[in-house]
Formats: structure tokens, sequence, C-alpha cells
């Protein structure tokens, strides 16, 4: 018998316990340690900021469905991870001990290392259901009282799909309600060009993006690193492509929403040979950590080297189907060591993205995510909206029913028309 326990329930660490459950025995324990018993879709909280959506329509609770599955739910949260015993101590004083773990904990948000940032500060953020509920309260005091927007990403940032959607999406609802044109609107990026997005962009979404920042009346600032955000404007330095100093913008700003760059959670931060420098996971191709053998990781906190050198340091993204490749991957080879065999699967790493602007959007595919690529295909159209809401609405369907079957493989197969995308691949 084996206790195999997976660490954080966002979007990869619920369908890891889900997936595992399928593979090991009846007589295996399935262990999941989340900071509280909900699960929230993350995805959706551009849409919250602007009340499109609410709390209950994006969350749900993670103990019946676990309880479905036979998998022990444990809210308690962690405190620290010490892996030298093979165990977790829980923010409760408890401590669960596991065979093998798949840390899945998502990041910790770095508002901290620019002055000014953050919900307790001079800025908006989607990335938790708590800071996009805020977001909608001050979405409706710009609304009531309009004025310039920044929206964007700052430097070290990984995650840049979020910060264009929400761009668009702010902009359809000034749009409704007629008060765009009294609402100058600036996308501030570290990216080094628009539609950039961490990947050195994908098909034409350099192109596509930066079209739809014009058709919608969005000025940019690339290669953009933020000094400071103030009450009422954003200090920004905007890089050549040597590093020098190109201008120093102080731009206008009665809302601000952007995306900070992410480390390591606490828990499992400085542990030698675990974690690299900012605290992310480091594993080899079957998402194994080398010096833990036993440990393996999934998802956002997976440490992954950046593109190449751009003027202001800018990260990989994880989107949705990699993170679904690494716990397929993952769960194949947990499923082997239980038997008593080697790790043969390797995650493809392959991109299906939906990016949606509130009316229409941009889809990519790219496979795989990281260049050169076999497929590198970009498209935009109303289309991609429906699909973002259907995406949302079976993600949620399959974490309600414990379902773990992979959501992004099927769609790119059935919609995208890509008879080649596989979630793994095994060794010879």
């Amino acid at each position: 018998m084996a206790n195999i326990v997976v660490l954080g329930a966002g979007l990869g660490g619920t369908i890891m316990a889900y997936e595992i459950r399928d593979r090991v025995g009846k007589e295996d324990n399935v262990i999941l340690i989340s900071k509280g018993s909900t699960y929230s879709f993350v995805p959706s909280n551009p849409w919250v900021a602007v009340g499109w959506r609410d709390r209950e329509a994006i969350e749900v609770d993670l103990e019946p469905a676990c309880a479905r599955r036979n998998i022990a739910l444990k809210p308690q949260g962690a405190e620290r991870l010490i892996p030298e015993e093979n165990r977790i101590q829980l923010l409760d004083g408890s401590s669960v001990s596991y065979d093998y773990l798949v840390i899945s904990t998502g990041p910790e948000l770095a508002f901290d290392e620019i002055p000014g940032f953050g919900p307790e500060a001079f800025t908006q953020s989607v990335c938790h259901i708590d800071h996009a509920l805020e977001t909608k309260l001050a979405v409706d005091r710009l609304i009531a009282n309009p004025g310039p927007v920044v929206i964007g990403a700052v430097q070290g940032a990984s995650c840049f799909g979020p910060a264009y959607e929400f761009a668009f999406i702010l902009d359809k609802a000034l749009r409704d309600a007629k008060v765009r044109d009294r609402v100058p609107m600036t996308f501030v990026t570290s990216e080094p060009y628009i539609g950039h997005l961490g990947l050195d962009g994908v098909g034409d979404t350099k192109g596509l993006l930066e079209s739809e920042l014009r058709n919608h009346h969005i000025k940019w600032i690339t290669n953009a690193k933020v000094q400071r955000f103030e009450e009422g404007k954003v200090i920004a330095e905007e890089l050549n492509e040597d590093g020098s100093t190109k201008a120093v913008h102080e731009v206008p700003a009665a809302f601000t929403m952007m995306l900070p760059a992410f480390r390591g959670v606490s828990a499992v931060r400085d542990i030698e040979g675990l974690t690299n420098p900012r605290g992310f996971i480091l594993v080899d191709r079957h998402q194994q950590n080398g010096r833990y053998p036993n440990i393996f990781s999934v998802g956002v906190c997976v440490a992954i080297p950046p593109m190449g050198k751009t003027p202001v340091p800018i990260g990989v993204p994880k989107t949705g189907f990699m993170i679904e490749s690494m716990v397929t991957a993952t769960a194949h080879n947990i499923e082997r060591l239980v038997r008593g065999e080697k790790p043969n699967a390797e995650g493809t790493w392959n991109a299906v993205c939906l990016a949606d602007f509130g009316d229409g959007g941009i889809a990519f595919v790219a496979q795989p995510q990281i260049p050169p690529r076999n497929v590198n295909w970009s498209s935009s159209g109303k289309w991609v909206h429906a699909a973002k809401i259907g995406f949302e609405k079976y993600f949620l369907y399959k974490v309600r029913l414990g379902k773990s079957e992979p959501f992004y493989e099927r769609l790119a197969l059935q919609a995208l028309g890509i008879d080649k995308l596989k979630a793994i691949k095994l060794d010879p």
C-alpha cells in the first residue's frame, strides 16, 4: 500500500489527484492537501472582475467530489515540506506522511517586489477570486468616475494572457456602460513585443494582438520595467534592446491592474536540491526531482528556464494543456513506481490556449509549447469567446464529478483538427 500525496488543489493538483486515483490500486491512499476545501477556476477571474461571474459560478466544493472518488482531502493547508522525513507539516500542527508526493501548489504572488504594487496598495489583481471581487468594486468606481487605465504585466511575469484578456474585457464592460470614450487605456508590459506571451509568439500573435489593441484604441509600452506604483500613476522605465534606458514614463492611472512576477510558495521554498532560487520545483523530463526521486511536480510551480535573453526579464507561462500533459505523465510514472518499475513518460508540453476578449478573442496552438514547433498556429474571432465559455463549463463540471480526462486534447482534436496532439510520450 502506498501513500500518494498531492500538495495543492488548483487546476493541476485537482486533476492530478483524480488521475492518480484512476491509475493506482484501491488499497493505495490518495491524499489531496489544499488551503481550504474549495476549488476556484482562476481563468474566469477576469469575468468576475467586471461582474460577468460571481464567486458561486466559478467555485466547486471539493469535499463531495473527493469523497466520491475515495480521495482524502486535507483542507488545513501546508506549513512546510520536510522531504528528508517524507512528510508535510500542516498549518494546524498535524503532519501527513507520503511515499510519493506531487507538488502542485501554484505560485506565490510577488507584489512586494515593486513599491506600491498589489491590492493592499495602488493596483488591482485578477490572480485570485478575492482579488477579482475587489477589482469589481474598483471597476464600479471607475465607471462612476471615469479616468485613465493601465493594464499589463511587470518585470519577471510569466503569465501574460490574462492581462490581454482583462484589457479587452474591461474595454467591453466600459463600452457597455457608455463611458469608454472617457477612459484612455495603456497596456504596459515587460514583453519585448506585443504578443510575445513569454513564448516568443505563437503564429501571428504579434500581429493579431497589435491589431486588436489598435482597434480598441489601447496604446502600449513594451520592454517596460515598472519602478513603482503611486496613487494616480504608474512609473515605468522603457528599455532599449541593449538594456539601456529609452524613456521613463509616468502614465496617469485612475485604475491599474498588472500581473505580478511569481515565486514558489513558502512551504517549499529554499529547500536545497528541490527548488531554484525563486522557489520553483526542479524536475527532469519525467516531472521527477533529482535529489528526491519520490517527489514530482506539475503546473505553475515547476521551474522552466526563460525562452532566451530579453531586455526586461520575463518567464515562460504554463498553459492548460501543458499542465494536463505534466499531470498525465506524472500519474503514469507514479503508477509505474508503485509497481516497482521505472518512470518512462514525458509530457509533450503542447499548448492550446483560448484568450477571451469579451465579445471575441484569440486562440493559438503551439506543438510543442517551447519552440521550435511542429505546429505554430493562431487565429481570432467571436468563436473564441464561445469556446472559452464552453471550456469553463466543461472544466467546472469535470471537477465537480471528479473526472480526469484531458479537456484540451479533445478540444484540439475535435475543434482544431490536429490529429497528433498527445498528452505524453514514452521512452523507447
